[in-house]
């Protein structure tokens, strides 16, 4: 049978493998491969989506309230404010807007396994700069990579999969270096779950401001637990983010996740309770696995990292076999995500049988 004709696609769009989320758990397993929020919404998030728009009319194509909403708490003007179906969904909007062929696009490695894929559906070229021993971002080999074709740099802090942080005084060094010009993405999924009282916080030291090149990104789906509904939020420059609305797909924000996230943030006592308690269990998960020898490092976002070089596969494997879904990367190792306080006690048990 002869083969249809088929579309012309860009050679490194073929060979671009898409995007694979964390697998999905039976009823009897624990799912902890995707560093989702194991409690369930908020009484009066739920209520929140029962009153939202009728789903035949339009949303918002701007999110104005909970950009309103946003401001206010910050202390910028509203514009300075970018809302979208998650955070991820900004940063590929900030990469479209900087950077085409020709243009490099510089990130730490190992990071956030999206990260390869926006400089080069862009047309340009990612550069990746490896971490340190500590699994944390090499900042000095990272401005040492930037080159008059750099266009943007993306910093993920805590690092997702790893866990550390960069520090306030590490970050303040390092947009020293950086040209004026090229654009700072500072990825803050994980700043809630933040203890280390030296961690860079992008909004209360308000970089955006000194530096007009520094967006900072934050989503509410980890520690507000709205990973379902998809909307994450970007502050910054006003000018910058224009840029951003502009590559956007209009509308992609629904009202529903528009009315969860202003109930989150009425609600955010109870949430950041909420997030106190994985705080412990995480605390629970490190030092345990460090007692059984395991090279676990500081964990500040609401997973471990499980660095199982060569044995990754196989330990991963045992995890499937418990009915523990983690996250696998081959060759390096293993994200764990908090979850359930009944998960701790399992993970113990089979990180302590692969050790």
């Amino acid at each position: 049978m002869t083969e249809p004709i088929l579309p012309r696609i860009r050679p490194a769009i073929a060979a671009l493998a898409p995007y694979r989320q964390g697998k999905q758990a039976g009823p009897d397993a624990f799912k902890l491969s995707s560093n989702e929020n194991p409690f369930d919404p908020l009484p009066s998030v739920v209520a929140a989506l029962q009153h939202t728009t009728p789903i035949n009319r339009y949303p918002d194509a701007s999110a104005g309230r909970l950009r309103e909403r946003l401001a206010v708490r910050y202390g910028v003007d509203s514009d300075q404010v970018h809302v979208a179906a998650g955070s991820v969904s900004i940063l590929h909007q900030l990469i479209l807007a900087t950077s085409s062929v020709g243009d490099e696009v510089v990130y730490a490695w190992r990071s956030f396994e999206a990260y390869p894929s926006l400089p080069l559906v862009a047309g340009a070229t990612g550069v990746q700069v490896p971490l340190t021993a500590e699994s944390r971002h090499d900042l000095d080999a990272m401005a040492d990579a930037v080159t008059e074709r750099t266009s943007a740099i993306i910093l993920c802090t805590p690092n997702n999969p790893t866990g550390p942080i960069i520090t306030s005084a590490e970050f303040a060094s390092f947009v020293g270096r950086v040209p004026a010009d090229v654009l700072i993405v500072l990825d803050e999924a994980y700043a809630e779950f933040v203890t280390a009282p030296d961690a860079v916080d992008g909004l209360k030291e308000r970089a955006f401001e000194a530096h007009p090149n520094v967006v900072v990104l934050r989503t509410f789906s980890k520690a507000y637990g709205l990973a379902g509904l998809r909307i994450g939020y970007a502050i910054g420059n006003s000018k910058v983010l224009d840029a951003a609305r502009a590559t956007g797909i209009p509308l992609s924000v629904t009202s529903a996740a528009e009315n969860a996230a202003i109930a989150s943030l009425d609600a955010e006592a109870e949430l950041l309770d909420r997030v106190a308690v994985i705080v412990e269990r995480r605390t629970l998960l490190r030092d345990g696995l460090r007692a059984q020898g395991w090279d676990v490092p500081d964990a500040q976002g609401n997973f471990v990292w499980l660095p199982a070089a060569e044995r990754t596969d196989e330990v991963a494997a045992a995890f499937t076999a418990a009915d523990v879904v983690v996250r696998p990367f081959s060759g390096d190792g293993i994200r764990i995500s908090v979850g359930e306080e009944a998960s701790i006690a399992r993970v113990l048990e089979v990180a302590a049988a692969t050790r």
